[in-house]
């Protein structure tokens, strides 16, 4: 009895004491900081450090290696490789090419090989191609080189996406997949200021024009990180321990995916594949994101525009940054804004919205340079894969290879549609204003509006049907990971036709 009268009055006296203050961090970083334990603030602080530091650094250089392309191009790639029709678009489609092909299975390979080996090796091999287009001398060489960086490229984004959803919570997942994905505009913001000071430091240095040296400072910066992934980067919970985790770090990260219903890897059948093709999640999400992706063309071209309107090549290097450092600060406030809010729906549709501004002038093309200039610099409003992937991961989180296929074929399909849609619509012969290209993506960008929509209304849709389902299901359902699976494909089949 008097264990019993202890026990009442403690559990009495937790539920009389003050929830928790909110502190700093809890304003600035996870909304419920102050909730967690120091041992999951610690487990956190470890993950962030790994996961993000490598992570961006690696996406920082991808888009830099990308990007880099259009600053030779109008620094002087142009007229030595005599690109005078459409070379430009032939490569930008080889590397396309290249990375739509290994988008989703990047994915499946790292279920059976550490994602730290395989993103290792990756990006030293771009890290190695990149450098050896310092040597290109001809347009064939550059399709070649594009399609193979594109290649070695391409499993680094979905492979990230696919860890970094395997680890955290619904406070915390949009705004570091923000994080990881807002390095994409500052690298190509990078790409131009790197480009400009190599341009006017080292053109002509040895005998290699500036554009040259562009490759080569690339390539020499890109392998290190390569190298730091073999060491640093995490499989996800449910395989390995991490060596920068503590047994109880690892079982608190376990834990913590288990509560929000993260779904362990099983093993990849036959069955896995029927299973993901049944559900309407791959259809929605992949239709609705490669809209999205196609739209976003815009402000690739405003070198191109800058230097066809009369501005230095310096000064066309650097302006389009202001638009990628524009893009970067948005996309990162609508993933934070989507975390606090904890609504992903609500920050893919308002950038979406708002980028009809930019996209409707551009598509218009009005006289005169500075409502041209307005647009390209703001297009980027509508930028915010972060919370679109984190809305994926988190639809598919009960479905581990379903998670990984369905986020690395939105990707892949977007790429390989990307793969020759330029060379229909943004054709160089018809630079700069491109009246088949900017028309285009403005309607593509209503479409994607609309397929936004959809996917909010099929969400919720299943996740009444999921409520409906008796609590007698979900006890018969609690054992192992096929049994829960069994279950989920119960719910599938009356979400079908949806």
């Amino acid at each position: 009895m008097a264990v019993s009268v202890t026990t009442t009055s403690a559990a009495a006296a937790a539920e009389a004491s003050p929830p928790p203050k909110k502190t700093l961090r809890s304003y600035i970083w996870d909304t419920d900081s102050h909730l967690k334990s120091p041992e999951e603030r610690r487990l956190l602080l470890k993950l962030d450090l790994a996961i993000l530091i490598i992570s961006c650094f690696g996406f920082f250089m991808k888009f830099l290696d990308q990007t880099n392309m259009i600053s030779a191009y109008i620094s002087g790639m142009r007229e030595d490789l005599g690109m005078l029709g459409n070379e430009y678009t032939y490569a930008t489609t080889a590397y396309t090419v290249g990375y739509a092909i290994m988008q989703v299975p990047s994915t499946l390979i790292v279920q059976k090989i550490p994602p730290a080996i395989w993103l290792g090796a990756m990006e030293v091999g771009w890290g190695i191609w990149t450098f050896a287009q310092a040597g290109m001398s001809s347009p064939a060489q550059l399709y070649a080189f594009r399609f193979l960086v594109g290649l070695f490229e391409a499993s680094f984004s979905p492979v990230v996406l696919y860890v970094i959803g395997g680890w955290y919570t619904k406070t915390e997942l949009a705004k570091r997949t923000t994080l990881f994905q807002i390095t994409a505009p500052l690298g190509a913001a990078f790409s131009g200021y790197l480009q400009a000071a190599v341009y006017e430091g080292l053109d002509g240095k040895n005998g290699l024009a500036g554009w040259r040296w562009l490759y080569i400072i690339c390539g020499i910066m890109t392998v290190p990180v390569g190298v730091g992934t073999f060491f640093f980067f995490p499989d996800t919970p449910y395989k390995k321990k991490p060596w920068f985790l503590t047994n109880e770090e690892h079982a608190i990260a376990i834990k913590r995916v288990q509560d929000i219903g993260i779904a362990p890897p099983a093993k990849i059948t036959l069955r896995t594949f029927t299973r993901i093709l049944s559900r309407w999640r791959i259809y929605a999400f992949v239709f609705g994101y490669v809209l999205y992706g196609c739209s976003s063309l815009a402000g690739g071209f405003f070198g191109i525009w800058l230097k066809s309107a009369g501005f230095s090549v310096v000064n066309s290097n650097v302006i389009p940054s202001g638009a990628w450092l524009i893009s970067g600060f948005l996309s990162l406030s609508w993933g934070y804004l989507s975390d606090i809010t904890k609504s992903r729906f609500t920050w893919v549709i308002i950038p979406l919205i708002l980028g009809l501004i930019p996209n409707g002038i551009l598509a218009v093309w009005p006289p005169g340079v500075p409502l041209k200039q307005f647009a390209f610099l703001t297009v980027g409003v509508q930028l915010m894969p972060g919370v679109f992937y984190a809305w994926a991961h988190e639809v598919c989180r009960d479905d581990n290879e379903e998670r990984a296929i369905v986020a690395s074929s939105m990707n892949g399909m977007s790429y390989a549609i990307l793969a020759w849609l330029p060379i229909i619509i943004f054709p160089q012969t018809m630079a700069p204003d491109f009246r088949y290209g900017f028309p285009t993506s403005f309607g593509l960008l209503i479409g994607a509006i609309f397929a936004v929509i959809l996917i909010h209304i099929l969400v919720k849709r299943e996740e009444k049907l999921k409520a409906a389902v008796s609590p007698a299901t979900h006890l018969e359902t609690a054992g192992s990971g096929s049994e829960k699976k069994d279950s989920g494909e119960d719910i599938d089949a009356k979400t079908a036709g949806l």
